[in-house]
């Protein structure tokens, strides 16, 4: 029979190393040699160091039945060794030929591959073990935190397998490792906190870590053994991904010995499916251990694995619930439903707290609203609509945002964000500053593989070599991405009841509208019918009358009398379709709406109005009045409207007193379940008026007293409240008789949003 070995000889170049076949290298350590057995019991695998453990060459092995080299009842101990799934958590101890091995066994796709290594002389007793883990996990309990856990496992394995060095190697999300824990020999140099690129273990080695979680090299100086199978398959391979004595790959070795490395164990530590990282053990010298401290120092691993949610939790404990008591408190808030809440809200420093951010925004209904460490209003328009480009389930978190928006990298104080979409175009953001930090690698990380004359190497150096990392932010914790999102639930609902709360107050202001429109319809259908004919009757009946007789028989001072009267009657209705006129133009004013001064309108008024407050000896008093939104000119004639309405009505008692205060700074004032930031009150020592008609004296061309007695068309008073609605206000009136008359404007807090 033709033999031939299965030795993997491709050549590892830049472009293929990381997808080097290393699960199939066709070679093993020379610790132990291996034999391929088919399901019928053909050999059809060997090593050819079989020879040095027993009296047998491959050539005489290969092809031939398991029973005829080895008998029959070894077969039968093997059979029932893979059967039993409990026993085979232990090598299998077994005799062949008359010498003592531990065998180690497991399937390779229809082969069973069956590893032997000579007993130890040394045998370690499996009591003192058990008594060294017993102590491990009393000690285990005492450990609060997850880096005391992981230090008390490197030292617990190394004093279990002897290694002199012991490292807990912790992986980032992007498979670069860090030396999170360490003991090791006094003498040599720590390797605590160092970093290493993820291409110092390819993907393909982290693959085998999680399939196999031990791998041991016993001296990085040996000859790898070939592995021989028959002739009959170009392709024929053996995937050694479970084995124990699987040769490793050279650009591995290689690297171990530029790091004065003799023999190493690994133990593979998974956490949620994904390899978490890995305890590393070195030695700088050749070593072996044998199965049963193999085994021990694998269960040191799958501790820390079963440990790893509970020392996260508690490391995480304090954050956990400093952001449960701030989403606890938040979403306990009792708040109105307005875009005034969106300040209390911004403004809580729980806000910050629920996610360990440095600043927050809210952007909603056209406006943001912002506090803590954030970027321009501009900055956070486009930082939205870039993010949104981005995802699709309104949801992102980075803590490195250049890397979506290259312009924010000159922001120090946006590093990191979370987002989460409010539905339409609204969105709130969490941010986090800059976290400039120092990660010192162990050996530069750009060139973890060389290429020289020689071929592919490792490097060589590992001397410290330290990287400044800018333009990113701590890393949001799950924790806190959570919290976040359970926050923005909870607020996606409460925008959704504001926008309904505006949509039912725009019907209901739209009814009132349509109601008082219905009304002055009336009115001004009555006024049409009633005021403005009864000067026309006035008119024509002079007319008729003095057409009716003979010019030259009326006395000429009948006639002046009879012209005067018409004048007046049509003086009466020219005032009276001017002031319908003002009141029907007002409503086409409201794009107008800008900040303006009361101060300044206050002054303007003042000296337009000069001579009719000098004729009636009236004082008027005013003090520092607010900046707020409306139209200027109708502002004008607001006050105007206001002052002339108390000089007006001033008593014949006493000389007329005018006083006008307001507030001071921005105050919310509910009224009619609307919200007002500002006020201005005109007070007069006037004649007043009863307090049942405080709402009909706003309506058009409703008096209180006689035209004989008081002049005017009774729009002034509606005009102001029609002034009031344009600008997004109320207008409101007290009187007492005899005492005065206090009338009260109040302004809105936003001038997009004049129903609030």
């Amino acid at each position: 029979m033709k033999l031939k070995d299965i030795v993997n000889r491709d050549i590892v170049t830049l472009q293929n190393c990381e997808h080097e076949p290393i699960h199939v290298p066709g070679s093993i350590q020379p610790h132990g040699f291996l034999m391929g057995v088919t399901q019928n019991w053909k050999i059809d695998y060997c090593t050819d160091n079989i020879s040095m453990y027993t009296d047998l060459v491959y050539t005489e092995v290969i092809g031939k039945d398991f029973n005829e080299i080895f008998g029959a009842a070894v077969q039968e101990k093997i059979t029932n060794y893979i059967t039993d799934k409990v026993q085979s958590v232990f090598p299998l101890e077994i005799e062949l030929l008359g010498k003592k091995f531990q065998m180690n066994i497991h399937k390779s796709n229809d082969i069973y591959v069956l590893e032997a290594e000579p007993n130890f002389s040394n045998r370690d007793h499996l009591s003192e073990l058990y008594l060294q883990n017993i102590q491990f996990i009393t000690d285990m309990k005492n450990t609060k935190s997850l880096h005391e856990l992981c230090t008390l496992v490197a030292k617990g394995t190394r004093e279990i397998t002897g290694y002199d060095r012991v490292m807990v190697y912790r992986f980032d999300a992007d498979y670069n490792g860090e030396i999170f824990a360490e003991t090791c020999r006094e003498d040599l140099e720590p390797f605590l906190g160092l970093h290493y690129p993820h291409t110092d273990i390819p993907v393909q080695a982290r693959e085998l870590y999680m399939k196999n979680q031990l791998r041991l090299i016993v001296d990085m100086d040996y000859e790898p053994v070939p592995i021989f199978t028959s002739d009959t398959n170009e392709e024929k391979s053996l995937d050694l991904s479970l084995s124990i004595l699987r040769s490793t790959s050279p650009i591995h070795v290689q690297y171990l010995k530029n790091m004065g490395v003799g023999a190493t164990l690994t133990i593979s530590l998974i956490h949620h499916n994904r390899l978490w990282g890995l305890i590393a053990c070195h030695h700088y010298s050749a070593k072996n251990i044998s199965p049963e401290i193999r085994l021990a120092a694998k269960l040191q691993g799958q501790f820390i694995s079963s440990q790893l949610d509970v020392r996260q939790a508690t490391d995480e404990y304090q954050i956990a619930q400093k952001t449960a008591l701030a989403l606890e408190h938040l979403t306990g808030l009792n708040l109105a439903f307005d875009l005034m809440s969106f300040e209390t809200i911004v403004a809580d420093k729980e806000m910050l707290n629920l996610c360990n951010a440095g600043g927050v925004s809210i952007n909603v209904a056209g406006k943001i609203y912002k506090s803590g460490l954030t970027p321009t209003e501009e900055q956070i328009r486009n930082i939205t609509v870039e993010i949104a480009k981005i995802t699709k389930e309104g949801i992102f978190s980075t803590n490195k945002l250049a890397d979506y928006i290259p312009e924010m990298s000159h922001n120090s104080d946006v590093a990191g964000i979370i987002y989460h979409a409010l539905g339409s175009d609204n969105s709130i953001i969490w941010y986090r500053p800059e976290t400039i930090s120092e990660i010192h690698w162990a050996g530069d990380p750009e060139k973890a593989i060389v290429k020289d004359k020689k071929g592919l190497h490792p490097r060589n150096s590992f001397n410290i070599w330290k990287q400044i990392v800018e333009n990113q932010s701590n890393i949001w914790l799950p924790l806190e991405i959570n919290s976040a999102a359970s926050y923005a639930h909870a607020l996606h609902n409460h925008v959704i009841m504001i926008m309904l709360t505006i949509e039912e107050e725009k019907y209901r202001s739209q009814s009132e509208v349509l109601k008082e429109t219905n009304d002055e319809l009336e009115n001004i259908n009555w006024i049409s019918a009633h005021d403005l004919q009864e000067p026309l009757r006035k008119i024509q009946l002079i007319i008729s009358k003095l057409l009716s007789e003979e010019i030259d028989a009326i006395p000429p001072e009948s006639i002046a009398d009879a012209l005067e009267r018409v004048s007046n009657s049509a003086n009466r209705m020219q005032a009276l379709l001017q002031d319908i006129l003002k009141y029907t133009r007002v409503k086409y004013a409201k794009d107008a709406i800008q900040q303006v001064d009361l101060n300044e309108i206050m002054k303007a008024t003042l000296d337009e109005m000069g001579e009719s407050i000098h004729e009636s000896n009236a004082v008027i008093e005013f003090e520092n009045l607010p900046e707020v939104y409306g139209v200027n000119f109708l502002l004008k004639q607001l006050f105007s409207n206001l002052l002339q309405n108390s000089l007006k009505y001033a008593s014949t008692d006493r000389l007329p007193v005018i006083k006008v205060t307001a507030s001071q700074k921005p105050e919310k004032y509910l009224h009619s379940n609307k919200i007002y930031c500002h006020w201005v009150t005109f007070t007069d020592n006037g004649i007043g008026f009863e307090q049942e008609y405080a709402k009909s004296i706003f309506k058009i061309f409703t008096r209180l007293h006689t035209k004989e007695k008081y002049s005017g068309s009774g729009v002034g008073l509606a005009l102001c409240k029609k002034i009031m609605q344009t600008c997004g206000g109320n207008i409101t009136a007290e009187g007492k008789p005899d005492e005065g008359t206090a009338i009260t404007i109040y302004f809105p807090c936003d001038h997009l949003n004049p129903l609030l």
